[in-house]
């Protein structure tokens, strides 16, 4: 063992185990609850006991692609409590609750200076690990932060913010980008294409900038809680044409801005369909490579635009924690509602299921290495 190791192990708690359950990606679709080490942390490091971490649709597409090498431990929506700490932090100690952004850019390369996060070399760098490849580590009892996320992209989790709220940090933050990407005007017309846990925040966060927002659903369970949310203009895309709905609302023109919150790039052309000339789509729920067919004209001749985002800015941090955990602003959207199911660990490969084949009673999908703890 090196010097680091050694300052990492005289700084973890006598009591900490050396083993725990982790849900280990071995393949394609193949999650196995397999025991593993505890990782070790190094100076400038922390050590959290995981309680939930959320289900992630990029983390589902990895499983079921097999785009990434094996093996993993993914989950990145994860918030717990510090277990232990490495030298040198000052910031955190033991016992704190804390939630975890897994990426954090390095803010002086070519793409930080533009603004491009997500293409910063150090951004791609995950760090979060249980254990083998770092790709999040939250489907385990405990993960590894690194001290680059330490330092920049760890927060404590104020007294009276559930550990379930606070996990909804980092999606909230990515459609916080989303919709920056989108650059909406007060008055505007959006469409919302998915009422799944991040379309619902997507049109709640395009609400809040001053748009007037359509939902539009397959599933009428997914849109009675939209309409819990005060949206009123609903379609049930299971009954009627969303494209057509949008004109009529529109004298015939369409849409400002329609957000794709649907991983199915078949509704893509719907979509493009949907904006008026001059428009802007947003694919957000896109993030698997392949080919689509879009008409060039409509993008020329119309100058509809598509725009693309992908994963958390720093620059909305701060904003995306007010959303979430803000108390004395009286939380903007209580977020566990969105949560329709939650697992043990021990039944992460059902977790997992269920989510990459979601049903209509369906939402938000939580892992919870805590949910022996007690505590939300």
């Amino acid at each position: 063992m090196g010097i680091s190791g050694q300052v990492a192990m005289e700084h973890r708690s006598q009591s900490l185990p050396a083993t725990m359950l982790a849900a280990v990606y071995r393949g394609v679709n193949d999650v196995r609850l397999e025991t593993v080490p505890v990782p070790a942390i190094g100076a400038g490091e922390l050590l959290v006991r995981v309680h939930t971490c959320g289900v992630c649709g990029t983390d589902l597409k990895k499983i079921a692609s097999g785009s990434h090498s094996a093996p993993r431990i993914f989950g990145h929506e994860t918030s717990g409590v510090v277990a232990a700490v490495g030298a040198g932090v000052r910031k955190f100690a033991p016992g704190d609750r804390v939630v975890m952004f897994h990426h954090i850019p390095c803010r002086q390369c070519y793409y930080c200076r533009h603004k491009t996060f997500a293409q910063c070399p150090t951004y791609k760098m995950v760090g979060c690990t249980a254990g083998f490849e770092p790709s999040g580590g939250g489907f385990a009892e405990y993960v590894r932060v690194m001290d680059w996320i330490v330092d920049q992209g760890t927060v404590k989790i104020p007294r009276g913010v559930s550990f379930e709220q606070a996990c909804f940090v980092e999606p909230v933050n990515t459609c916080m980008k989303g919709i920056e990407a989108l650059r909406l005007q007060p008055g505007e017309t959006v469409l919302t294409i998915g009422q799944g846990p991040i379309g619902i925040i997507l049109s709640v966060l395009a609400r809040r900038a001053g748009a007037t927002v359509i939902t539009s659903d397959l599933y009428p369970e997914r849109l009675r809680i939209t309409r819990s949310l005060g949206f009123e203009n609903m379609i049930d895309a299971s009954q009627q044409d969303a494209v057509r709905y949008v004109r009529e609302q529109t004298e015939g023109r369409g849409a400002d801005a329609v957000i794709l919150a649907v991983g199915s790039n078949a509704l893509i052309g719907p979509a493009m369909d949907a904006v008026r000339p001059g428009g802007r789509v947003l694919l957000f729920a896109q993030t698997q490579r392949g080919e689509v067919v879009v008409d060039p004209a409509a993008i020329c001749v119309d100058e509809k635009t598509l725009v693309g985002s992908y994963s958390a800015s720093v620059d909305l941090q701060e904003e995306s924690v007010r959303f979430v955990m803000d108390q004395e602003t009286n939380r903007e959207m209580d977020l566990e509602r969105l949560i329709s199911h939650r697992f043990p660990l021990q039944d992460s490969a059902r977790a997992l299921e269920l989510a990459a084949h979601p049903q209509p009673a369906s939402m938000k999908i939580v892992i919870q290495p805590g949910m022996a703890w007690g505590a939300k």
